[in-house]
């Protein structure tokens, strides 16, 4: 047996090994851990989670980093929820908006989410500013502007609450199979998960996002848009964090500014433990789903 093939392995595939081996010591402890309920709750928490580290996978592989990530979750929540209120709810947050469709108010919490996206890429990429102080100041910016949202009459800064059926069903609801059931938000965030890996591996833009966090200068003498890339980049990500804003308000029932709060240092240690690295250039969405 080749010893140094085994220590490739092991190498390789540590993150995987590690997850075995918890799920197996925590199994032996406690065997009611390995049940599908369990296994179902489990998913549910981490499903906003896996969306959200997979938009700071695709900005650490470009060797940046996003600090916004977390304040775009919570904007996007209050978005959503605020519009999409009960009608005969005490305290609507809009008194007088007639009832929406309900994929129109998540249609518009995404494109915020895209547009500040957009906002750090073109902070970062044309303007040359470090990635962690760009995105720095638009987490201050983006909570401060969530906070003013938040406050304005006749909410003032309470919890929103009263929401739809039909909208926190996409949170909470099941999709049956026989004596099992999957839950909705579980089923969009692999959707999520397989759309990335397919922008990962099989899309242009996914090559360029290597090379760049590779090597930044040789991705520029070799022809890539460097500007481009990085705008569309961080324009996914937003996207990505406006999505699991949604998800969020959905799985919870509620929202408030608070909500997103520190979860993009989850999410970077999510993909740190999943082998993306810092420095860029390397990550797999296998990796973030297992760091997750």
């Amino acid at each position: 047996m080749d010893i140094r093939k085994i220590q490739s392995f092991v190498t390789e595939n540590a993150i995987y090994i590690v997850l075995a081996v918890l799920v197996i010591a925590i199994a032996i402890y406690e065997p009611s851990f390995i049940g599908f309920n369990t296994l179902r709750d489990i998913l549910i928490q981490s499903s906003t989670r896996v969306i959200i580290a997979l938009g700071v996978a695709f900005i650490l592989i470009t060797g940046g980093t996003d600090l916004s990530a977390g304040r775009m979750v919570g904007l996007t929540a209050v978005i959503s929820a605020s519009m999409l209120q009960q009608p005969d709810y005490a305290r609507r947050f809009f008194p007088d908006l007639p009832q929406l469709w309900v994929m129109t108010p998540i249609f518009i919490a995404i494109v915020v989410g895209v547009i500040f996206g957009l906002i750090n890429g073109v902070i970062v990429s044309k303007f040359k500013v470090p990635p962690f102080i760009a995105t720095l100041g638009t987490m201050v910016a983006i909570y401060g502007i969530n906070s003013l949202y938040f406050d304005t009459a006749p909410n003032n800064s309470q919890p929103i609450g009263g929401l739809r059926a039909d909208f926190t069903t996409i949170g909470s609801g099941f999709f049956k199979m026989g004596a099992f059931s999957i839950p909705y938000i579980v089923l969009i965030a692999i959707a999520v998960c397989l759309i990335v890996w397919v922008l990962f591996n099989k899309t242009r833009l996914g090559k360029n996002m290597y090379a760049i966090g590779g090597n930044m200068q040789a991705a520029k003498v070799s022809g890539i848009n460097v500007v481009l890339t990085l705008m569309i980049i961080y324009s996914i990500a937003g996207a990505l964090y406006g999505t699991a804003g949604v998800l969020e308000a959905a799985r919870t029932g509620g929202a408030t500014n608070n909500y997103g709060n520190m979860y993009e240092l989850d999410a970077i240690a999510a993909c740190v433990v999943g082998g993306v690295s810092t420095t860029g250039g390397i990550g797999t969405v296998p990796g973030v789903m297992a760091g997750c």
